[in-house]
């Protein structure tokens, strides 16, 4: 037989890798395993347990203790006990942990790689040459985060007890996003890994004890869901990362409103891949495989939507179904095959039912011909074409191998498809045009975008999503917000709801109480909906003024105006800064009267009054000079590449402004929205409203286009309440007391939006505390985009 002849015919042998090590890993383990708390191996006092099984086998490897409300309570009274030593120590002390943490990673790489695919199912080359070395590449980037944080991070400090519930589809990996920052700044955690997939975690815990790493830093605790909330609920967590499906995203974030709890909350996708006709269509069927039969589809980021420029529709789908034809499916631990298992039959099930209900609904099948193994849970690499944007396989995460197309024509139409989901994670363009694929880019309303690639991840390189995807990064600079705060937080006192003053029946001056003033909406004054107006008062109780009582109905036409003025987002940042200046000028040019108005509704002194004048104008000058220079960042990740970390808009951000300082308060929360590209709908300070509404003729004559500020007046917290509610509305600030802040946290569960609740007083008047960079962050979300280059 000649050599063309062998290579023509010869047929993969099996390569398995030996389970030997990890296997007499797992028998050490006995019966059951026990918790890892306070850096004690402890059995549950719940005296429960539950089998793990291997998905390829179905194989019971072991049993697996369930933490109850008591385990977790020790868990986190360990992590408590550690932390503030933990925190005492310098950075540099804390760094070298993490560098043991990861050497020893390292050492026992091949280990930890086996027991994830017995556990997980995922191919043995998967967790053999991503997955584990990603793991180390955290603990190591971040052991320098933990070196850098007394210079960097000078202002922050950790949050305490973090609480960190991961998924079972990157076992290991997840552990390592959430564990590795937040030890690096100085947070004790309690991690729970998923019911399905903990034995890495264990393992991982072993390392801890190797490297000598302090009782209670890190501790494990496994378990069911009902482990999960034992944590979410536990009033001694300071911090809750979440990592999981959209609808248990909702309801932690629920069971966490009025808590004082920071959360992340990384959750679900439907993220397309877009190939345009010029792309190189070989390498974008190879993009293909690793965005959707990578990990058998089960990748929140998954790319599950096919999106072909309708010209090479034909010709990539042939291309692609050759291609699928050679794909093996079979055992994980065989280092030649391509796809491993599901993690569970649940899981299959779940899968199958998608499938066919997508064919049910017109969807053509196509899957390759090569017979699947006889058992375990396995379920080939899967094509639907000819499915509609709107059928149930469009929409609905399937969190497996199956992959569904659609076509588009135009570059535009592309856009509109792929932001046709209430998802928002990530996204993968393939064009051989650099300067079309980062034009689409920024269109695409997700968190990461790879073009020319895809599941591409560092540690260096934030990851999260927008909309329903959730909120929070994990990696890179801004991963490191969820784990800190400013120092200054610590002796801030709580803002306490004040009493309205009771009317006087007198009247400050005939030329404040001339008119009501209107709401402000799509850059018009607007009368209020209900013909309501409230009167403002001042601390004697005599009449200032009146202002229009807003209600539902001046929310929503607020909202639509906000929506209507979306070129605001892609002006360019040289002319936002102009119109803020302008902004700046004119109430400068206004002082006087805004000194005497503030001075009639506080009962303070002229000169205290034009002091927060002069602030305000000082306030908007700084955020005009912000602009254009708060900018992202070139990451070089460790490959032949980059990432452009982009400062992006939220988007319609609701703002309820705090209740003293009613001009300077309102300036210093609306301002940094609009300079960073946002639409805003504010609310002002119920009993300072009049210093808003004496600003519309600021904002008529600066150049503001209508509906980028808009303001509502009326009853703050109520009218809160609906923002969070609204469906437009991709973020809200509030400024007050504690029970009002629970409930607009617990109502803007509905999207996800990102919510920022400050329940503490500020010196407003200090640019430490009432400008600047932590402002800036809240307005923006950063999206990373991947361009790697070369042959």
């Amino acid at each position: 037989m000649s050599i063309a002849e062998i290579l023509d015919t010869m047929e993969y042998g099996p390569a398995p890798e030996s389970d030997k090590e990890a296997r007499a890993w797992i028998k050490g383990l006995g019966d059951e395993t026990r918790l890892f708390v306070g850096g004690q191996w402890k059995k549950a006092k719940s005296g429960q347990s539950f089998e793990t099984t291997a998905p390829a086998s179905g194989e019971v490897l072991t049993r697996i203790a369930e933490a109850n409300a008591a385990d977790v309570d020790a868990a986190v009274k360990a992590a408590a006990k550690a932390q503030p030593a933990w925190a005492a120590l310098s950075g540099h002390q804390r760094a070298r942990y993490l560098y043991a943490l990861a050497r020893l990673i390292q050492r026992h790489s091949r280990l930890f790689a086996v027991v994830e695919s017995l556990d997980n199912g995922k191919p043995i080359r998967e967790t053999r040459d991503i997955d584990i070395p990603l793991v180390a590449r955290h603990f190591y980037h971040h052991a320098g985060w933990a070196q850098l944080m007394d210079t960097e991070l000078a202002d922050k400090q950790p949050l305490g007890v973090c609480g960190q519930i991961i998924p079972w589809n990157f076992p290991l990996l997840m552990l390592a996003w959430k564990i590795s920052p937040a030890i690096a700044l100085g947070n004790t955690v309690v991690l729970k890994p998923a019911e399905y997939t903990s034995l890495t975690a264990l393992l991982f815990a072993e390392m801890c004890e190797k490297a000598g790493l302090p009782d209670g830093v890190v501790n494990i605790v496994t378990g069911a869901g009902a482990t999960g909330e034992a944590i979410v609920n536990h009033p001694g967590i300071a911090k809750i990362a979440f990592t999981g499906s959209t609808e248990v995203g909702r309801i932690i974030r629920e069971a966490t409103a009025g808590s004082g709890k920071s959360l992340t909350l990384e959750l679900g996708g439907k993220s397309p891949f877009i190939v345009f006709d010029d792309a190189d269509l070989d390498a974008a069927v190879e993009g293909v495989v690793d965005a959707i039969w990578f990990n058998q589809g089960q990748v929140c980021c998954a790319g599950s939507r096919l999106l072909l420029q309708e010209s090479i529709h034909n010709r990539f789908v042939s291309k692609l179904t050759a291609r699928m034809e050679t794909l093996r499916v079979g055992d994980p631990l065989d280092k030649a095959i391509d796809i491993g298992a599901i993690v569970h039959p649940v899981q299959l099930q779940r899968i199958r039912a998608l499938v066919e209900t997508g064919v049910k609904e017109g969807a053509e099948l196509h899957q390759p011909k090569a017979a699947m193994p006889a058992s375990g849970c396995f379920y080939p690499p899967t094509l639907l074409t000819g499915v509609h944007p709107a059928s149930t396989v469009s929409r609905v995460e399937i969190f497996g191998p199956v992959m569904v197309a659609t076509t588009f024509r135009t570059p535009a139409e592309a856009v509109e498809l792929a932001n046709n989901t209430e998802y928002g994670l990530a996204a993968t363009v393939w064009s051989e045009t650099l300067s079309l694929a980062l034009d689409i880019a920024p269109k695409l309303k997700c968190g990461v975008v790879w073009v020319n690639g895809t599941n591409m991840f560092d540690a260096g390189v934030g990851f999260g999503g927008y909309k329903e995807s959730g909120f929070g990064r994990e990696g890179g600079r801004e991963g490191l917000a969820a784990y800190c705060k400013p120092k200054w937080l610590a002796k801030a006192k709580p803002i306490a709801a004040q009493p309205a003053p009771q009317p006087s029946g007198e009247a400050t001056s005939a030329s404040f109480i001339d008119r009501t003033a209107k709401l402000y909406v799509g850059g018009r004054q607007a009368r209020p909906d209900g013909g309501y107006s409230r009167p403002i008062l001042s601390p004697s109780g005599a009449l200032v003024g009146e202002v229009g009582e807003g209600n539902r109905k001046d929310i929503r036409n607020a909202v639509e105006a906000a929506r209507k003025a979306t070129s605001w987002g892609t002006a360019s940042e040289h002319n936002r800064a102009q119109i803020l200046y302008y902004i700046a000028e004119n109430l400068d040019a206004r002082a006087g009267e805004f000194t005497e108005r503030l001075a009639a509704m506080t009962g303070k002194r002229k000169p205290e009054a034009a002091k927060e004048v002069a602030a305000s104008v000082s306030r908007l000058f700084s955020y005009g000079a912000w602009a254009d220079k708060f900018e992202g960042t070139v990451h070089k990740p460790p490959l032949r590449g980059v990432a452009l970390a982009m400062n992006e808009p939220l988007g319609i951000v609701a703002v309820a402004c705090p209740e003293d300082f009613g001009l300077l308060g309102f300036v210093s929360t609306f301002a940094p929205a609009i300079a960073t590209g946002n639409r805003v709908v504010v609310v002002p300070s119920s009993r300072l409203a009049l210093a808003a509404t004496d600003f519309y003729q600021v904002l008529e004559t600066s150049d503001v286009p209508d509906g980028v500020v808009n303001i509502v007046t009326g009853d703050r917290d109520s009218l809160a309440l609906e923002l969070a509610r609204h469906e437009e509305v991709d973020g809200i600030w509030y400024f007050g007391p504690k029970e009002a802040a629970a409930r607009i946290e617990k109502a803007s569960a509905g999207n996800l939006k990102q919510v920022w609740a400050e329940t503490v007083q500020r010196d407003w008047l200090d640019p430490r505390m009432g400008e600047g960079r932590e402002f800036l962050s809240r307005a923006v979300q950063v999206k990373n985009i991947w361009v790697p280059y070369g042959e």
